[in-house]
């Protein structure tokens, strides 16, 4: 017998009533799925508004933003002690069709982490992320202008985490998000680790979810952050050996010279700054990789 929960780490959730859509959708499905919901601090009455409306939801509140890593291990520890088959990670700002679980579980081989279609909020075209990354457009367009059909499945590359779908025997075999990514990032980290142990990605083309997501804030920040962030999950790559991780992080500095740097993207001397902090962290990484090539539930 089945038993998925889905986990959601909420953080403000009430924008755009982001939640109501999100939770409805679990509701509608046509195979039980039990929310497990992990807030990250909200101020803006989500606290308040999740248990009072959704009783029935597992409600898992944290006094402080733990980030989107942190937060989901807790949910995922909460599934395994919970004896859960399956679970799917769900952003708070996504929502999935009605038929989109019992797509993906019929194509799921128990080994493999499962991803839907991206859309974008309202249905009309693909989530722009999805399309740019993780589509793997020619064998899409080769299948619809030459077979006219789609297949069932397609086995593709790293996929945002905005809604994954897998077998707890994933999670018992590698572990949960990799702590030393708060926000963003820990879904790249995760992919390589997958690709290391041999673990598939697999595209289900007829389960389709739904990304309402919205870029606000800072942009000269985030781009501090940003290279950071690469260079880090270069660094992380247990894929790469250190010639190569140092190759590519060089590569990616001089690409970000050229096209970011000479047109004042960022702030003066804080990208000199995240790429020193990152650098005296070179310890804890060793650390971290050597942890990550071996078959454990790690980071729960």
């Amino acid at each position: 017998m089945k038993k998925i929960y889905a986990i959601i780490v909420t953080y403000n959730a009430l924008h755009k009533r982001w939640i109501d859509r999100c939770l409805n959708s679990l509701q509608e499905s046509t195979i039980e799925i039990e929310p497990i919901i992990i807030d990250n601090g909200s101020t803006d009455g989500t606290r308040e508004y999740i248990p009072l409306h959704y009783p029935n939801a597992i409600w898992l509140p944290q006094n402080e933003n733990l980030g989107f890593g942190k937060a989901n291990n807790i949910g995922m520890r909460y599934a395994i002690d919970h004896h859960a088959t399956h679970v799917l990670l769900l952003n708070q700002d996504a929502a999935i069709s009605n038929d989109a679980i019992e797509l993906m579980l019929k194509e799921s081989d128990g080994e493999s982490l499962i991803s839907p279609l991206h859309l974008n909020g309202d249905g009309s075209g693909f989530d722009h992320n999805f399309q740019k990354y993780s589509l793997p457009q020619k064998e899409i367009a080769k299948d619809v202008l030459i077979k006219n059909s789609l297949s069932n499945i397609y086995i593709t590359g790293e996929i945002c985490a905005a809604c994954w779908f897998m077998p707890v025997s994933i999670i018992n075999r590698i572990g949960g998000f990799n702590p030393a990514f708060p926000q963003y990032g820990e879904d790249n980290n995760y992919y390589h680790r997958l690709a290391y142990h041999g673990i598939k990605t697999i595209l289900v083309p007829k389960a389709k979810m739904f990304h309402d997501r919205q870029c606000q804030g800072d942009i000269k920040t985030f781009n501090n952050k940003r290279l950071r962030r690469t260079l880090a999950v270069i660094a992380y790559n247990i894929n790469l050996n250190a010639k190569a991780c140092s190759k590519e992080m060089f590569g990616q500095i001089m690409s970000c010279y050229r096209k970011d740097f000479l047109h004042g993207r960022y702030l003066p001397g804080r990208c000199s700054f995240e790429i020193i902090k990152l650098l005296l962290n070179m310890s804890s990484i060793r650390d971290s990789r050597k942890k990550e090539k071996t078959l454990t539930n790690n980071w729960l």
